[in-house]
């Protein structure tokens, strides 16, 4: 850890990353990573995997580097974190996932490969709803089709009547204004 913190901080020297406050190294590292994810930049991520740095590490926000490389559209980024483990059905504090933010973004690819993971078809965010909610809505009918041969159920509802069928018809229900 200490040579990961040597080539992350640049000149400084041990002696002063010593000296300095360790939760503020903490910080700068994890804004290493999440910056590395973000832009794809394989090598540095591969420093932090061979350095032994916790690849679930999470943000403010609930967001790991897999979940940022996913929405930033950064497949190679993406291979290089699951080949090392990074778990693809984590959640952020809304209870998204990478899946579901590569649905979002139209990264086709991306959330082709993170299908292709252990994580249920059926995971449900927050506001309940599913990887296939998000394909219906923003009409990725491709991976609709895909999300249902993995055994997603179209035909789950969120708490609002929504259903990945619907959205793909487009059907979206919506509370009722207060």
């Amino acid at each position: 850890m200490r040579v990961l913190l040597f080539l992350l901080l640049g000149c400084q020297s041990f002696a002063a990353l010593a000296e300095q406050n360790p939760e503020a190294i903490k910080a700068q590292l994890q804004d290493y990573y999440f910056d590395a994810a973000r832009r794809g930049d394989v090598p540095m991520l591969e420093t932090f995997i061979e350095s032994g740095y916790s690849l679930d590490t999470r943000d403010g926000k609930g967001y790991t580097a897999l979940i940022l490389a996913a929405y930033h559209g950064q497949a190679p980024a993406v291979e290089r974190l699951l080949a090392a483990g990074a778990d693809a059905c984590a959640q952020d504090q809304r209870g998204n996932t990478a899946l579901m933010g590569a649905i979002f973004k139209g990264e086709l690819q991306i959330a082709r490969r993170l299908m292709a993971t252990h994580c249920s078809p059926d995971q449900r965010n927050g506001a309940g709803q599913t990887a296939a909610m998000y394909a219906g809505l923003f009409k990725r009918l491709e991976l609709l089709d895909a999300l249902k041969t993995r055994g997603a159920d179209l035909n789950a509802e969120d708490p609002l009547g929504n259903s990945a069928t619907r959205l793909a018809n487009g059907e979206i229900r919506t509370s009722a204004p207060r």
